[in-house]
């Protein structure tokens, strides 16, 4: 198999597009330590909760809990919601910066997933939804519900 990548996801964040309008999606690569990537593997990872900020050029990504890998050894002692560092290209840090500086836009992680060996975030630049907006998306996911189940039956 050359040349192709198989994603595994493994986190994906539920209650963000609930929460946000999701504007602009970027890929994000994470620094992470080996018993973090394993522990990552064996899908202990949990995005609730989690969020991005940008402090001196970097963008980091805070609350996300890795489980700590139970084979690591006493070596490990790292926190489970430590910071961990995004990577991302400058423009896209620029872009990014810019638009959070502007009113009711947040950076925020939808999924982590593997491309091939590799742990990537993919990232969301995020307007915040009032409570009518939040009203009218489930009711629109009603409706595609109910049309769904109509259609099934009908079948």
């Amino acid at each position: 198999m050359t040349g192709r990548w198989i994603m595994k996801i493994v986190a994906v964040n539920k209650s963000a597009s609930y929460e946000y309008f999701i504007e602009d999606k970027f890929e994000a690569g994470i620094v992470l330590e080996g018993s973090e990537v394993k522990s990552i593997r064996k899908n202990n990872c949990n995005l609730s909760d989690s969020f991005c900020f940008v402090r001196k050029g970097e963008v980091s990504l805070k609350n996300m809990h890795v489980a700590v890998y139970d084979k690591s050894g006493a070596f490990n002692t790292r926190d489970s919601r430590r910071d961990r560092k995004l990577l991302l290209h400058k423009a896209e840090i620029a872009k990014i910066v810019g638009k959070v500086n502007e009113r009711g836009y947040t950076l925020v992680p939808l999924k982590v997933y593997f491309s091939g060996s590799l742990v990537k975030v993919e990232v969301a630049l995020c307007r915040g939804k009032h409570t009518y907006d939040k009203k009218q998306s489930l009711k629109e996911k009603d409706i595609a519900r109910d049309k769904d189940r109509q259609i099934k039956e009908y079948v």
